[in-house]
């Protein structure tokens, strides 16, 4: 599971559930844990007052936050300064401290081989700790998104893990856009001398509705297919599983944005499952 911020009622639900957890740092506090006590209180108040009756596994400071935005030059800070509290604390062996981003900072992505990031600058400090400490990158894998910004040229079947795939110019055969996606992040940290960094699939997911291609079909499709998938790997790193969170539990339907973002849940609002979905 994973929360995108300290909510206290629901860690307090999740005390002795042995669901393991991913917690946020909200992007609203990331600057104020560039300072270490600071990181210290959060990590106290928020961590410690629940472990280990609550299962946390790994800490995302700050979701999605790119280099130009103000908060980008706190997010390095604010890790080190969360990964000392845990170390002060003895949770080292338990939680990852990480951060959680998306497929914009890349700066190309096809073919999957040749991916890097735009700004190294930026993500190449973030690399380094996540080696140094043995954390993996949490990375948000939207073939949704991919799909919708250019369809004339991706196939809708590829994006849903349908299709017999396509063969990209080193000769690699991709049966489906997720695990392009994903290999182009991988290849993006060897060239930040990362290669041994695993990525977390934090965020994949498919809407319901607000788009001609949200529906109902296609997102049980997806879900369905995901989840199988990633009892694998990708061609670029054959040794599965894939460690993955659906979006999301239920439906946004007070979310401003464009209309699709709403219906990324599996479950309605009024709790009604939207899927026949099986782990088993």
């Amino acid at each position: 599971m994973r929360i995108y911020g300290p909510d206290q009622a629901t860690l307090q639900a999740l005390r002795g559930s042995n669901i393991e957890l991913i917690i946020d740092v909200p992007k609203d506090k990331v600057q104020s844990l560039a300072d270490a006590g600071a990181a210290s209180d959060w990590v106290q108040n928020n961590i410690v007052a629940f472990a280990p009756a609550v299962n946390f596994k790994y800490i995302a400071v700050g979701n999605e936050i790119h280099p130009s935005e103000g908060e980008a030059n706190s997010v390095l800070s604010a890790m080190r300064n969360i990964q000392n509290a845990i170390n002060s604390a003895n949770l080292q062996g338990q939680i990852k401290v990480s951060t959680a981003i998306d497929t914009k900072l890349l700066g190309k992505s096809y073919p999957p081989n040749d991916g890097v990031f735009s700004d190294t600058t930026y993500i190449t400090p973030i690399a380094q700790f996540l080696k140094e400490n043995g954390s993996p990158l949490l990375a948000n894998v939207y073939p949704y998104f991919a799909y919708t910004d250019d369809p004339n040229t991706i196939d809708l079947q590829y994006a849903l893990f349908n299709s017999e795939g396509i063969v990209v110019p080193d000769g690699t055969r991709y049966r489906n856009l997720f695990d392009a996606q994903l290999d182009s992040l991988y290849a993006a940290l060897e060239k930040v001398n990362a290669p041994d960094v695993k990525i977390v699939v934090s965020e994949s997911g498919w809407p319901s509705e607000g788009d001609p291609a949200a529906t109902i079909e296609n997102a049980g499709t997806y879900y369905r297919n995901l989840i199988d998938h990633v009892k694998g790997g990708t061609p670029k790193r054959p040794q599965g599983p894939i460690e993955t969170y659906l979006f999301a539990m239920f439906d946004e339907n007070q979310k401003g944005g464009d209309a699709d973002e709403q219906h990324f849940g599996v479950f309605s609002p009024n709790k009604q499952p939207k899927y026949q979905l099986s782990f088993s």
